[in-house]
């Protein structure tokens, strides 16, 4: 294919039909170049004869003498498209144009290949296409009603001496601009315009052929955007040569000038507003010059919103085209004249303020005697606010009973006092509101207490709701008009303002409440003096001296004021040093027994000692604390925390205040042994699967002890990092008793964990794997038996860590792999020299015959 590659210039399929006096337009176009991008053109004419130079894109000077005049009016030029195509451009074209026309381009080419020129033949016929309007007038006017109906006609010929086709397309101006309706394609197909799909479809839009060449556009349901000028547009087509259809003359001719008047509908009435119990008054009025027989339907809508779709609008009335209304009986509807329909509304309250639509649909009489709805309008809205009917009274709000001291009782009466205007209509619900009073100017909102619906269903606010369940706030009504708030029990947290509102709720037509008036009393405040509380806490320590093993004693004392009849809870505390590692905190609740003396361990977790604390209440306001057996690891401070209660409402105890005990210091003087700890390993770095030992030795210093009066408890753990970076992992641990317990392993190796004399205990990983390295180390907990025969348990004592390598064997890893690839290269070697022998002496034996060979002298090569 490459070598077959050269220029080819292009022009359409001849022959092209072109009609007389049109402007005709015929592209060239060169590829497959080498060169410029941008190539140039030269166009020449041949009448059956030899061809004259037209027009070039490069030489001013190619033009022949008989085109220099055309040309250079611009009535034939070159109009550039691309660096690769032109087009010849011939206006007004004549029978004398008619030819052939050749396109060829100036050689840019390393060598010679392809095509340099094209031909094509062109056609010109006589103008045929004759086209018109109605035979009365070229153009009319026509001034229609919206809704009617009308029908359009042009005439559209030809005598074209070839084969053509007519393409009709009606349109109307819409501004500046031609905008389609719809089209008889010259492939005899009808196409819409855009946005006259929808009614093409409906019918409301045809395009009929009738007879004289004659075509008619016929529109149905006339609306606004239906009036402008019309006019009839046809083109004329042929079929070229490549059986492409193409444009050769489009006439067009204005028919008509169309104006639709509009049919509007409006409520005469301006936005109002009423009174309750007063009349509404409406007036629909419907516009139109329409003078034929129509009738009108309309129907009457309501809406609490002006959204004029009436999605969610009631229908209130409605009047069909024979004058029948639907029935309601506070509202009315009737026809005044032919054009106007008066709404009234009597009795209006609250619920009818909103927007009133005016919707009205006018229907024509057809020939068969049906009827046909020609438009449709919706009003603009009219706003309607109707004002309720205020009842008059007052509020009075006081306290028949007030608090003198905390949980006494407080009593308050909402009344409504010089009621006028309250009919039977009206009903009365009452709110009570809470609010805080502060020393400062600060402004604190009210909080709600409870608030009453129309149906006297209370509701509850979140300050009173549970007290309210509890029946510790009583809401109820003491007479017809008065409403009561109770507190059984008054706090000091309801010290405060309260007052009350008064709502009044009028009843509408449709039994439904509404309110249309608040009344607020004044507010009265609640508040009694008091006195602040104080209690006083003393620890005393009844045992000034005691050794571990002995029973630990202290007692605590409690004094207070300006409580009444209280009551207290006791809570143990123990702040230990900071190097006891079982509470990095410092502080731990032992044990508390509260106001109705019954008794919890708190963070007491020595099961060996679970009964060895004991809190007792030895009088009213005094309390005793015993540990019996204590520890070296119970040194600390040790205080009371002490709370004081007071009787609350309905049975329940108040905190009133709470009280911290001086310390008392538990602290042990020993000359016992110091133990340390210390890690050792004579191989730290094994091979995969070897055996690693781990010693951890404690030694001890002072008073030496007899091996069965200690005993230790041995954890061993390791940090799977160089830095101990990392959370340590528990191996295995032997407690004093010498119970082995393990943690789950993921490797293949195993642990033991044994003692082999009574200060060394060793570790040992057996198989050891790649994640047995790290920092390991023991933890010690040392037991020393005191002189009465009670174990003590002593700090723990944490040794340095070792580091264990593991190293992977290479001759090991390797020497199964290699020992079986030799044997299998061996024993595969010894079959194929074993196959090979046995093919040659058995399969592949044959009898060879030697030929005598002829001696005969070499021939000289000159000879040859």
């Amino acid at each position: 294919l490459a070598f077959c590659r050269g220029r080819v210039v292009r022009v359409p399929k001849g022959p092209l039909i072109r009609v007389m006096g049109t402007e005709v337009t015929i592209p060239c176009s060169v590829s497959d170049y080498d060169g410029p991008s941008e190539q140039n053109f030269d166009w020449e004419f041949s009448r059956e004869t030899d061809f004259m130079r037209i027009v070039s894109t490069w030489d001013s000077t190619f033009t022949s003498e008989e085109y220099q005049k055309r040309v250079g009016q611009g009535d034939i030029k070159l109009r550039r498209s691309s660096n690769d195509a032109v087009e010849l451009v011939i206006k007004n074209i004549q029978p004398t144009d008619q030819g052939t026309y050749k396109c060829s381009t100036p050689s840019t080419d390393a060598t010679v290949q392809g095509n340099y020129d094209a031909e094509v033949q062109v056609k010109v016929i006589s103008d045929g296409l004759l086209v018109s309007g109605s035979k009365a007038r070229s153009s009319a006017s026509l001034r229609l009603s919206e809704g009617d109906s009308f029908k359009l006609r042009c005439s559209a010929t030809t005598t074209s001496p070839e084969h053509t086709h007519l393409h009709v397309t009606w349109q109307i101006r819409s501004g500046l601009s031609w905008r389609d309706i719809l089209s008889l394609t010259h492939e005899g197909k009808f196409q819409p315009g855009p946005g006259y799909e929808e009614r093409y479809r409906n019918g409301d839009i045809r395009l009929d052929t009738g007879a004289n060449d004659t075509y008619r556009l016929s529109v149905s349901q006339a609306s606004s955007v239906d009036g402008g000028a019309y006019r009839c547009l046809v083109s004329e087509w042929v079929r070229g040569a490549d059986s492409s259809w193409q444009k050769i003359q489009e006439k067009s001719v204005e028919i008509a000038n169309v104006a639709i008047q509009r049919t509007d509908v409006v409520i005469s009435t301006s936005n109002m507003s009423l009174t309750e119990r007063d009349s509404l008054d409406l007036t629909c009025n419907i516009t139109t010059d329409r003078s034929g027989i129509f009738e009108a339907e309309v129907m009457w809508y309501f809406s609490t919103s002006s959204d004029d779709t009436l999605s969610d609008a009631q229908v209130l009335l409605s009047m069909d085209r024979d004058s029948v209304v639907s029935d309601s009986t506070l509202i009315s509807l009737s026809r005044v004249d032919k054009n106007s329909y008066h709404l009234l509304v009597r009795d209006v309250d609250v619920e009818d303020t909103g927007y009133y639509f005016c919707q009205a649909a006018v229907w024509v009489p057809l020939h068969n005697g049906s009827w046909h709805k020609v438009v449709e309008r919706t009003s603009a809205p009219v706003s309607v606010v109707v004002t309720a009917l205020e009842p008059d009274y007052e509020v009075f709000l006081n306290a028949s009973k007030t608090p003198k001291f905390s949980d006494d009782p407080t009593e308050l009466n909402c009344r409504i006092t010089n009621a006028q205007d309250t009919e039977a209509n009206i009903r009365f619900t009452v709110s009570w509101y809470y609010r805080q009073r502060l020393r400062s100017d600060d402004v604190v909102s009210e909080e709600l207490l409870a608030t009453m619906d129309a149906d006297w269903t209370l509701q509850l606010g979140d300050r009173s709701r549970e007290r309210t369940h509890n029946g510790e706030i009583i809401f109820f009504k003491k007479s017809v008009d008065t409403f009561s708030l109770r507190i059984q029990w008054t706090s000091e947290n309801d010290r405060g303002d309260y007052f009350c509102v008064i709502s009044a709720w009028s009843r509408h037509r449709n039994s439904s409440w509404v309110k249309s008036k608040d009344v607020t009393s004044a507010s009265i405040n609640i508040f009694w003096a008091t006195q602040d509380y104080t209690l006083t806490v003393e620890a005393v320590k009844l045992k000034p001296f005691f050794v571990a093993g002995h029973t630990f004693e202290m007692t605590c004392k409690v004094s207070s004021k300006n409580i009444k009849t209280p009551r207290y809870s006791v809570l143990i505390t123990a702040e230990k040093p900071l190097t006891d590692q079982s509470n990095p905190n410092g502080t731990t609740r032992i044990i508390s027994l509260n106001q109705d003396s019954v008794v919890r361990l708190e963070d007491w977790t020595d099961q060996t000692r679970v009964d060895g604390v004991v809190l007792e209440k030895v009088q009213e306001n005094e309390f005793r604390y015993r540990m019996y057996q204590t520890q070296i690891s119970d040194a600390g401070l040790y205080r009371c925390v002490v709370t004081a209660w007071s009787p609350g409402g309905g049975g329940m105890w108040r905190e009133a205040v709470n009280g911290l005990s001086n310390p008392i210091q538990i602290d042990f003087q020993t000359s016992g042994p110091v133990f340390n700890v210390s890690v050792h390993s004579d191989s730290p770095t094994v091979y995969q699967g070897e055996l690693a030992d781990l010693l951890c030795i404690i030694t001890t210093e002072g008073m030496p002890l007899e091996p069965d009066d200690m005993s230790f408890d041995v954890s061993w753990f390791a940090v799977r990092s160089f830095a101990l970076d990392r959370e340590p992992v528990l191996l295995a641990s032997v407690d004093r008793r010498g119970i082995v317990t393990q943690s789950r392993r993921n490797g293949s190796s195993d642990l033991s964990l044994e003692r082999i004399s009574p200060l060394e205990f060793r570790l040992r990983v057996h198989g050891c794997e790649d994640h047995d390295f790290g920092n390991h180390y023991c933890i010690v907990t040392p037991w020393v038996r005191s002189a009465t025969g009670v174990w003590q348990q002593e700090p723990d004592i944490k040794a340095k860590p070792i580091f264990l390598s593991v190293k992977m064997d290479v001759l090991n890893a390797f020497k199964y792999p290699l020992l079986i690839g030799f044997g299998l290269a061996t024993v595969i070697g010894l079959l194929s020299c074993l196959i090979g022998y046995c093919s040659s002496r058995w399969c592949c034996k044959k009898e060879v015959q030697e030929t005598r060979r002829e001696r005969r002298r070499l021939m000289s090569m000159e000879m040859d």
